[in-house]
């Protein structure tokens, strides 16, 4: 039998003590109860999931009226153009102001000068003068005025109406009415989709929101009516249609 050296032998022994602690280490803990080696499981299996997508709507009159006038003009000249829009755009500016329309309720939208060409048959494009616009989006907040208030805006010397769109100064005051409707409609669906496959819905897990936007008047409705003087416009507002839209992630059981 060989004798070890005794630097050796204490090597070894200082060795076997280091490599102790961590076999150690490496050794699992017990598990105790029925889930015994087993690992973990989340709460909620994504085959018991179903995603939806609610909608709702409600309709409301509107309270305000959006609209695009100003003034576009032709001229020989870049100067003349420009002197001609702004005479007449003043006029505009203070036929909007005795309608009684506030200066935070006017913002210019467009100021714009081009040169103007013509194009005669196998010749190059002549310049024939410059055209001028300038238009400006007034909110209308009393919609019972808004007639009156383009029939001022033309006699001020504005010449273009670029369109009328209604919406609400404050949507969101109706925007819980919407919600309702869009999460009873997701609901609804869950409900029709768990039915077919033998389901039930359990609870809701998940539920998110899109933006809320009113949606504007797709129509609007201008007629001239005599009431005794002069021709007056009128209009018609129709109501506002307020859409809200969520997504609801329902768990369904058995």
């Amino acid at each position: 039998m060989k004798r070890l050296a005794p630097a050796l032998i204490a090597a070894t022994a200082m060795a076997g003590c280091a490599a102790a602690p961590m076999a150690m280490a490496q050794t699992p803990a017990p598990m105790h109860g029925p889930n015994m080696h087993m690992p973990p499981m989340s709460a909620i299996q994504p085959e018991t999931t179903i995603t939806l997508t609610g909608k709702g709507s409600v309709a409301h009159a509107p309270d305000i009226a959006l609209i695009n006038v100003g003034v576009s003009v032709e001229a020989k000249t870049a100067a003349e153009a420009m002197q001609q829009q702004a005479t007449q755009m003043a006029g505009v500016f203070a036929a909007v102001r005795a309608a009684g329309i506030a200066e935070r309720d006017m913002q210019t939208g467009n100021i714009s000068l081009n040169p103007v060409y013509e194009y005669p048959n196998n010749a190059r494009p002549r310049l024939t003068g410059y055209q001028a616009n300038n238009q400006i989006t007034i909110k209308v907040r009393k919609l019972d005025t808004l007639g009156k208030t383009l029939d001022a805006v033309v006699k001020g010397g504005g010449n273009t109406i670029n369109g009328v769109s209604f919406s609400m100064d404050e949507p969101e005051k109706f925007q819980n009415s919407a919600r309702i409707e869009a999460i009873k409609d997701a609901a609804a669906k869950a409900e029709l989709y768990a039915a077919a496959v033998g389901y039930k819905v359990k609870r809701i897990v998940t539920i998110s929101e899109q933006e809320f936007y009113p949606q504007p008047v797709p129509m609007m409705a201008m007629r001239m009516q005599d009431a005794g003087g002069a021709p007056e416009t009128q209009i018609a507002a129709g109501e506002v249609s307020l859409e809200q839209t969520v997504s609801v992630v329902f768990e369904l059981t058995k």
